[in-house]
């Protein structure tokens, strides 16, 4: 990867180089997206809050995890495709989706969401598990497994059950970890352009696993997300930045805001 791959557009550069840190009070005033230029359009980001994410793509609109007050995604485009990980509740709320999904949105979940959704909304979802393929018009979508590596914390995440997502553009693929360690399938996967990845305690990992992760699978840019813990747990995306090695370009978010 070299630095002429990367085109970044509305950002203002850090002195550390690798890292974009748009000042958070502005971001949060304004909610500003980051934007990506790829083959097949350009793809705007909304950092919405922890895990929950609006992606404005060539493919249509499409939020991730969407849980909260409904009224936090008025004046946001509508949902086209919607994309659950898993069940937690900082994840999957059934009266969010049920606030914010329009006639035409396709749902894409892992099982165990599927199955807990109203009829109306299991009409128009497709549940995948871990290693299977769904389809959005003509968006590839791969479930990648995300689960618990440390004995204390499987009972979280265990493996098999939840979901990450690799969303294949075009020319542009965008890995979202949902809740996850940095497990094999992580450390394996190639030709990232785009990562969202979690790193919050005791649930998932911490921010050393965390960037050990993103520097093996050398994601183009990356956003550390769900780094908010308990009881001590919340990791410095910040220090996630530093640890970062090689071209990975870092982008902070105002996610708490």
């Amino acid at each position: 990867m070299t630095q002429t791959r990367r085109t970044f557009l509305a950002t203002t550069a850090a002195a550390a180089g690798k890292i974009t840190l748009l000042p958070f009070a502005a971001q949060a005033a304004a909610h500003a997206g980051n934007s990506f230029e790829t083959p097949g359009g350009i793809i705007k980001v909304h950092p919405i809050s922890h895990a929950s994410i609006i992606m404005e793509t060539p493919a249509g609109t499409i939020y991730v995890d969407p849980v909260g007050d409904a009224a936090r995604y008025a004046g946001k485009p509508a949902p086209d495709l919607i994309v659950v990980t898993h069940a937690h509740g900082d994840h999957f709320n059934v009266e969010t989706l049920a606030g914010v999904v329009q006639d035409s949105t396709q749902l894409i979940t892992n099982g165990a969401v599927f199955e807990k959704l109203p009829e109306e909304l299991k009409t128009r979802s497709t549940g995948v598990g871990n290693g299977a393929r769904a389809t959005f018009n003509a968006l590839s979508v791969e479930a990648i497994p995300a689960y618990n590596l440390t004995e204390e914390r499987k009972k979280f995440h265990p493996k098999g059950r939840d979901n990450g997502y690799v969303m294949n553009f075009d020319g542009f693929r965008v890995y979202v970890s949902g809740d996850t360690e940095d497990i094999p399938e992580m450390r394996a996967l190639q030709d990232i352009d785009l990562a969202f990845v979690c790193m919050n305690l005791p649930f998932t990992m911490d921010v050393e696993a965390a960037a050990s992760a993103v520097t093996e699978f050398a994601p183009r840019f990356v956003y550390p997300y769900h780094y908010r813990g308990k009881d001590g747990g919340t990791q410095d995306p910040e220090a996630f930045a530093k640890m970062i090695s090689g071209d990975t370009e870092v982008k902070l978010a105002p996610w708490y805001a």
